[in-house]
């Protein structure tokens, strides 16, 4: 993406589709122009003057279309915009086929279409955010659950910025200092004491330590997506997992509480790596086929591997009691998992005469029943968060790439200042860890970074 800012660009900000409003964004030097030249007010517009937003209804003619279209226009006239730039925003029936025709007429006035992410290239350009808040706001906008979007919000929020910024300013004061010292080497002046520069360098080593080993704590994965069988003992899970990985892996018996260990499949649907792990029921039994399992606490291992799943399928058996039917909602609801991160099955159909349920899938592995409805319930449900997942993780390796560099070019600052080395070796790793620092913080940045970035968003953002 090569950014053009004395363009006038213009894209529909709301979701795509009918709506009782939709909204298209305009921004550049020329909006002045290209509004005006499509919008009549109903009061007096202050283009220039203007120090805080402004709304003004009005309408609009547009070409073939017999009655004006009636819009009311948000404008940000000055740089306190997003963008830095005068900004309008549109806004007015979401029919696609009028916002489709509102467009092409502001095209044909001057502006431009804007490209994936350029409304948010150009505030980042402008200064209104860093490189690590713009690629927040992408977080924002595809968060699927809570604990993404609060993650999201506190790294737009500036969460990781202000630490890196601040550390980032400590060490250039300290790298001015030294080299102001070997400018004035004869002078003997001492700009900085070893003492204050290793207890910064200490404190600087410890918070990249810290943001390094949170930073692997969220990138910790297997490689697939974990999808954990669970519910009551018995509730059909071992039979289900043979059923969907078509092989007989699990133990399967009429006693409740077969499977003490867990048992995982690693599996392949529709080119989506899969492990799926069947877990030990709520409750332990001694039974006959104890001596085929590993003697382990079964509570440990199921409550460690439903932590770690990414989705979970909720097995029900469909020939339960009313008192075991309480058991099971009141467990399920004990999980505390978000309704996104669960699918609920109704399994063992082939025992019951008749199910009469909603939102929930229901399914025989006797019968090889409903498997290809789970098969596609799973692979929409983990598709849905991938690409959230998948920036995020982007997000993560390219800031540790610099956090790591940063980190090890101070470890050698400090023996440098512990070995009584000339300052000027310490100012070669000092220097090395501003620049790490700087591309974390998108104080330093190349056309590749921003490509990467910004093209990953929707047009409109």
């Amino acid at each position: 993406m090569t950014p053009h800012t004395d363009d006038t660009i213009a894209a529909l900000a709301s979701p795509p589709g009918p709506a009782s409003r939709g909204i298209i964004r305009v921004s550049g030097p020329r909006i002045k122009d290209v509004v005006s030249a499509v919008f009549t007010p109903k009061d007096h517009v202050r283009w220039e003057s203007a120090r805080f937003p402004q709304r003004h209804p009005g309408a609009v003619k547009l070409p073939d279309v017999h009655c004006p279209l009636a819009v009311d226009v948000l404008l940000w006239p000055t740089t306190r915009s997003y963008t830095g730039q005068p900004t309008a925003e549109l806004h007015t029936i979401g029919s696609p086929p009028l916002l489709e025709a509102l467009l092409q007429h502001l095209f044909a006035h001057g502006a431009r279409p804007a490209q994936r992410g350029e409304f948010t290239l150009r505030a980042f350009l402008a200064g209104r955010i860093d490189l690590v808040q713009a690629e927040a706001v992408l977080g924002v906008i595809e968060a699927t659950d809570e604990q993404q979007l609060s993650l999201a919000l506190d790294q737009l929020g500036g969460g990781i910025s202000h630490q890196i910024a601040s550390l980032h300013e400590q060490l250039l004061l300290h790298l001015a200092d030294l080299e102001a010292g070997l400018d004035f080497v004869e002078e003997d002046i001492e700009f900085v004491s070893r003492e204050t520069l290793l207890t910064h360098i200490d404190e600087g080593v410890k918070l990249l330590t810290e943001l390094v080993a949170q930073s692997n704590s969220r990138m910790q994965s297997t490689g697939r997506n974990r999808v954990v069988l669970a519910g009551l003992p018995n509730a059909g899970k071992s039979t289900l997992l043979n059923a969907l990985s078509a092989e007989q892996t699990a133990i399967v018996s009429h006693v409740a509480g077969t499977t003490r260990d867990y048992l995982s499949v690693p599996l392949d649907w529709d080119g989506l790596a899969i492990e799926l792990v069947d877990t030990a029921g709520w409750d332990d039994f001694s039974n006959a086929l104890d001596e085929q399992s590993i003697s382990q606490a079964a509570d440990e291992l199921r409550d460690e591997q439903w932590r770690r799943a990414d989705l979970i399928l909720w097995c029900t058996a469909a020939n339960l009691s009313p008192d075991e039917i309480l058991l099971d909602e009141r467990l399920r609801h004990e999980l505390g998992r978000d309704a996104n991160e669960m699918i609920r099955l109704i399994t063992k159909s082939d025992l019951a005469e008749e199910i009469q349920v909603h939102d929930v899938i229901v399914v025989s592995a006797e019968n090889q029943t409903g498997l290809d409805d789970v098969k596609y319930a799973v692979v929409s449900r983990l598709q849905s968060s991938t690409e959230s997942n998948l920036m995020l993780g982007s997000t993560a390796a390219r800031c540790q790439a610099s956090l790591r560099g940063a980190s090890a070019a101070l470890t050698r600052a400090r023996s440098a200042a512990i070995d009584l080395l000339g300052d000027e070796l310490i100012a070669v790793e000092l220097r090395e860890a501003v620049d790490h620092l700087g591309h974390v913080a998108g104080r330093v940045f190349t056309d590749d970074i921003l490509d990467r970035i910004f093209s990953r968003f929707c047009i409109g953002k």
